[in-house]
């Protein structure tokens, strides 16, 4: 650490921010419904594809890394976490449409294939674009009675969920 930085408060300031942000995220996780969890998940799919995306036009082989690794995790999570109970069929093919996304990322990520990716991100914003329509049709639902409130807080036997910023 500089003296500099150390003299203006620059350091901790920015530790402090990174703190905020965390705790901030950590209330809008554990206060989320199903629903807005799964598009936190999606949103942070999106944010990683892209930080790849942007360190493979960078030549910035960290950003590729981190980018990468991170979105194919929630790529991962998010075709696991598929509950099948209502609907199998449907359940089966929004799985695999999240295990070929991620087959894209890993083929991206070893070829170098800046075009694999779009087509990735593409898909993963499909997705994201389908479950806000999703989660505007169960809110009017919810409101018109239709279907129960979803519980804000996940039950004792579901996993916990970490995001990090």
């Amino acid at each position: 650490m500089n003296d500099t930085a150390t003299q203006t408060g620059q350091h901790s300031a920015s530790g402090n921010g990174a703190q905020n942000i965390n705790a901030y995220l950590r209330t809008k996780v554990m206060t989320a419904s199903p629903e807005e969890l799964r598009m936190l998940l999606l949103d942070g799919a999106l944010r990683f594809a892209n930080m790849a995306k942007d360190g493979m036009e960078q030549k910035d082989y960290e950003k590729i890394y981190e980018g990468f690794t991170n979105c194919r995790n929630i790529v991962l999570e998010l075709s696991n976490s598929i509950n099948p109970g209502p609907d199998p069929e449907l359940a089966q093919n929004v799985r695999g449409i999240f295990i070929f996304i991620y087959g894209e990322l890993v083929k991206a990520s070893i070829e170098k294939d800046l075009e694999k990716l779009k087509k990735a991100i593409e898909l993963l914003e499909y997705e994201r674009e389908t479950w806000a329509q999703l989660m505007e049709k169960l809110a009017e639902d919810r409101k018109a009675g239709i279907v129960p409130d979803a519980p804000a807080q996940p039950n004792a036997d579901t996993p916990s969920l970490s995001i990090q910023a």
